[in-house]
């Protein structure tokens, strides 16, 4: 408890000395031309995508900046009734899971894909926090195109962090665990002897961006926390920020916190492929999914895979290593050369910067102090280019300008410290409202970072917006960096929780942005191909209904011979040729959703009816000046009626006429 205290009390003291560390002149929190650099005018685009995490939304969402305005949520890890994602039968395969249907998850990180080190436009990648899993987002549709499900693993935060040339997509484990085929009931308290902290390399195809996990490497039973891929100099290596290397399992706010330094771990996945060639991996039986959608069939599959490929650091002594960093370390960064790595002490009152040359040296000449459960560990001395001293408190994470300046999140000190890389000295610091998580920069992760904006992700809001009840709008602010003084000039509200983002050029994706999907290329079974292929089908107590979609009608628009306990299955065929011209399809009373059908696009909406009545089903997405008349009904008779299948647009049937006609 003394100890505790003492590090409280010491705390107190930093903030309370901050003020003489700052630089002189620093910049004022508001200027007076913030809103001409953020305005946008009406019919004009912002330079910038700005791709936010939803944190446990479990969506993703862009922005564009400077403006800050919503553009899309994109539904990923989580059921979205708005597109009727994870509800149409179609997309409910991309939340399957080891576990089965998991419909909902944590989402943290963002990344862009990546070519020579440099933002390509063409996938965006976010992790699952809670069951362990990694999306790929395709820039295209802004849908999600893929997860992939990670075995051995309990927590997936330090992910997806993503290689030069998008080689692989990495993820770490946060919480460590028994290993998928050992057994996994054990005493908690056994952490240390049977506990594993794994990192997943999933390969992704150049052409058609499709995962699959290449192999693992078992490691100490650590946290991993962030990590970043070593670029130019550093390529073929990647660096994992590690917490709770005291190997606590219960009350990680004390016994996780201390020792003086924990780890960066690095990895040589260059030398892990090499062991991979050669035969040294072990293969272990597992459980995962594996789901992916098709933009041909317009649905998803699921495919549990049984087997991967596992290489153990323990074993393999050349490709990994430990390095200590100040204590319970978040982010894990390089700068855009990849010479040096910036680790972010959470409870340390300075900013340490390893060096990439000094690393390989260390290595080459076996200056270790010891070994971590078989890991090498190198002097902290050997590795360090030097610390920034007295940046503020609470460093969490840094990018990077094109200026040779690196600009770090202050968690308890509420603020963005810019600093040299090269002579670590602070050179600009300006206060965020309030404790700043995650920040990013234009670029900032890149070999070539763009600079200009910065957006910080803030943990409270309080006075920043109007209140909306105990719960306030999630924060974002947005930084002007051009300058030699960084300047706020915009708020915006985000959809909650936002941790990381990305800021890329919008010219890498808009020009490439589809307007719709081809009616010739569409291969959905239950595809209608014009209004005279809409046909309603009996097949025992199930009921296709082949439905199109146009301007401003659905056809059939009358259905008759339903009965109580049938599951009807209503395919709807979106037949419009134009951007930006959805249908919406839903039905009185159903327990699921309503489903959103881009043009050309075929999506299914599973109905179970309720009770014997009529049934009014509507378009729920505006689209034309008739939007109110493009309706229907759907009546439903009792089990065992003789009421015959009827369906029809434009025309009524005779009372009595039971012919089966259109």
């Amino acid at each position: 408890m003394k100890k505790i205290q003492f590090n409280l009390m010491a705390i107190v003291v930093l903030l309370l000395s901050i003020d003489a560390c700052k630089p002189k002149n620093a910049g004022n929190a508001v200027s007076s031309d913030a809103a001409a650099k953020t305005y946008v005018a009406p019919g004009k685009y912002d330079e910038f995508y700005n791709f936010v995490s939803g944190g446990f939304s479990g969506q993703m969402s862009a922005y564009g900046l400077p403006s800050g305005r919503l553009l899309r949520v994109i539904p990923v890890f989580s059921v979205d009734p708005e597109k009727g994602y994870g509800y149409s039968e179609e997309t409910k395969p991309m939340l399957n899971t080891s576990h089965g249907f998991v419909p909902w998850d944590d989402l943290h990180h963002v990344q862009m894909s990546k070519t020579n080190g440099d933002y390509d436009g063409r996938w965006a990648f976010g992790n699952a926090n809670n069951t362990p899993r990694v999306a790929r987002i395709d820039l295209k549709t802004f849908r999600t195109a893929e997860i992939i499900e990670l075995p051995n693993s309990g927590g997936n935060h330090s992910s997806p962090f993503i290689t030069e040339n998008t080689e692989y997509v990495v993820a770490g484990t946060r919480f460590s665990v028994p290993p998928d085929d050992k057994n996994g009931d054990v005493p908690i308290n056994t952490y240390k002897q049977n506990y594993k902290g794994t990192l997943s390399f999933i390969s992704v195809a150049k052409e058609d961006g499709k995962m699959d996990i290449s192999f693992q490497i078992q490691c100490p039973g650590v946290n991993f926390d962030l990590s970043r891929a070593g670029k130019g100099v550093s390529h073929g290596w990647f660096f994992f920020s590690c917490y709770n290397t005291e190997q606590a399992n219960t009350l990680l706010e004390v016994n996780a916190s201390q020792k003086d330094k924990d780890f960066i771990m690095a990895v040589n996945w260059k030398k892990a492929e090499e062991y991979l060639k050669a035969g040294k991996g072990r293969k272990q039986a597992v459980r995962y999914a594996s789901n992916r959608y098709s933009d041909i069939t317009h649905a998803a599959t699921s495919e549990i895979k049984t087997e991967v490929t596992v290489l153990d650091a323990k074993d393999l002594k050349d490709i990994c290593y430990f390095f200590p960093c100040p204590k319970s370390p978040h982010g894990c960064d390089v700068s855009p050369t990849g010479e040096y790595i910036v680790g972010s002490g959470k409870l340390a009152a300075l900013i340490p910067v390893f060096s990439f040359d000094k690393l390989q040296k260390a290595i080459a000449a076996k200056d270790f102090i010891g070994e971590f459960d078989g890991v090498p560990i190198l002097k902290y001395e050997s590795v360090l280019y030097g610390e920034v001293k007295k940046p503020g408190l609470g460093p969490l994470h840094t990018e990077f300008d094109n200026n040779g300046n690196a600009y770090t999140s202050m968690f308890v000190s509420s603020e963005v410290v810019k600093w040299n890389i090269k002579d670590l000295t602070v050179v600009d610091r300006v206060p965020t409202y309030y404790s700043v998580g995650h920040l990013t920069v234009a670029h900032g992760d890149t070999k070539s970072p763009k600079g200009k904006y910065l957006v910080a992700y803030n943990k409270i809001t309080k006075d920043r917006y109007l209140p909306t009840g105990p719960e306030l709008s999630q924060s974002a602010q947005l930084y002007d960096i051009s300058g030699d003084k960084m300047q706020l000039i915009l708020d915006f509200p985000t959809i909650g929780e936002p941790h990381y983002a990305q800021i890329i050029s919008a010219d890498l994706i808009k020009n490439n942005s589809q307007k719709f999907f081809k009616l010739e290329e569409n291969k959905h079974p239950y595809f209608a191909n014009g209004e005279a292929a809409t046909k309603v089908v009996r097949e025992g107590n199930k009921v296709h209904v082949y439905m199109t979609a146009i301007r401003s009608h659905l056809t059939p628009d009358n259905i008759e011979g339903i009965r109580m306990g049938d599951e009807v299955y209503f395919h709807v065929t979106n037949l419009e040729q134009d951007w930006d011209v959805p249908h919406g399809f839903a039905i009185k009373g159903a327990a699921n959703a309503e489903l959103l059908i881009m043009p050309g696009e075929t999506q299914t909406l599973k109905w179970l009816p309720s009770k014997v009545g009529t049934f009014p089903m509507y378009c729920t997405d505006f689209c034309s000046a008739l939007h109110q008349e493009m309706t229907g009904y759907i009546r439903v008779s009792p089990a065992g009626s003789n009421v015959p299948l009827l369906f029809s647009t434009g025309k009524n049937y005779p009372v009595a006429d039971s012919a089966n006609k259109k």
